[in-house]
């Protein structure tokens, strides 16, 4: 048996009344060459409960700009695949929050029929939809030990500074396979000082291991560490700040490495190296507990893991082995049975 210990704060809070929805921005439109499928055919998500503010957090109108400084801004990826993942995400956000109505959720999609069916699963949930087309990245994408590391939505997270609006100077990128269990406050509170993004580093890792001997043989290449102390930090969990990304031209850093990889093959795992290369050594530290990852296994097998020693406010299940697949088949981790309750797959009784 599992057992994670919550403190008081983590506990969820009493459903209260939804959170107002906002509509996909003006400016937004559907690319005509998109095959427009219906996600209900395949998918029914029961309706969350809903949330208030605590009373020291002070009420929202329904109606609120996204440019409110008070938000706290959350930006996950919406696809088909893990769609059942980013939905139990979106709710363990809302369920530990302290302020639920305060967070404002950017969703990165390649397919446009997703957005309703995240308003019938949460009617008032403030949110905006950022269609990122594929071509943008599919001719800068190599192959990856794993296909599922391939997926252009994958790549979204480079363009963040690009496709949400200049007035959000920070946001918390999340990966679809993870739940929170703590007030995401906590976390977008975090101090990045001078640098432009923060996140858990794991400085006993090998991070030689992430790129080919090719790479560190040449030293045109392996010099972009000179002066650094890299360490390995999983993307799955990042806060950015987005100010400093746009003013640093960033995503070019980030293009231009993959396209060295496609003619030099520097790197074998998808979208990870990339940040390395321009992040490792400049990233300000954030708590372990924020990204106890790993939980999928291997890019392999996908085979049962432990939790980290420490507290825990995040379970990441990187690898490939996802708790929606293992449940359904009868074959879950005890890991998984902590990612359940959050799991709003299924008709309404």
């Amino acid at each position: 048996m599992v057992m994670i210990v919550l403190s008081p704060s983590l506990q969820s809070f009493p459903p209260a009344e939804a959170i107002r929805s906002s509509n996909l921005d003006n400016n937004f439109r559907l690319p005509v060459h998109v095959h427009r499928r219906d996600s209900h055919s395949r998918f029914s998500f029961r309706k969350a409960f809903t949330f208030h503010n605590a009373d020291e957090c002070g009420s929202v109108g329904e109606v609120i700009s996204v440019c409110d400084p008070n938000l706290v801004h959350v930006a996950i990826t919406l696809d088909v695949e893990y769609l059942r993942g980013s939905i139990a995400a979106v709710h363990s956000i809302l369920q530990h929050s302290l302020c639920p109505e305060s967070i404002f959720f950017h969703f990165l999609v390649s397919e446009t029929n997703l957005e309703r069916l995240v308003r019938s699963t949460f009617p008032q949930l403030k949110f905006k939809v950022y269609y990122f087309d594929p071509e943008i990245v599919r001719g800068l994408i190599s192959t990856s030990v794993r296909q599922a590391l391939e997926q252009p939505l994958n790549y979204a997270r480079n363009y963040l500074a690009d496709l949400l609006g200049s007035c959000v100077r920070r946001v918390i990128y999340l990966d679809s396979d993870l739940v929170v269990v703590d007030d995401i406050t906590k976390l977008w509170a975090t101090s990045l000082g001078e640098r432009t993004i923060g996140a858990p580093e794991y400085c006993h890792a090998n991070f030689s291991k992430y790129f080919t001997d090719g790479f560190w043989s040449d030293r045109r290449l392996s010099g972009t560490f000179k002066g650094r102390k890299p360490c390995y930090f999983n993307t799955g969990v990042m806060v950015i700040d987005l100010y400093k990304w746009r003013k640093e031209k960033y995503t070019r850093d980030i293009e231009r490495w993959m396209e060295i990889q496609k003619s030099d093959r520097i790197y074998e795992l998808g979208s990870l190296p990339p940040f390395l290369l321009v992040f490792a050594g400049h990233v300000a530290p954030i708590e372990h507990r924020w990204n106890q990852h790993g939980l999928g296994g291997d890019n392999v097998r996908g085979s049962c893991r432990d939790l980290h020693p420490g507290p825990v406010s995040l379970l990441h299940w990187s690898g490939s082995g996802k708790p929606w697949f293992r449940l359904d088949s009868k074959q879950p981790c005890p890991l998984d049975l902590l990612w359940a309750p959050y799991d709003l797959f299924g008709h309404s009784h």
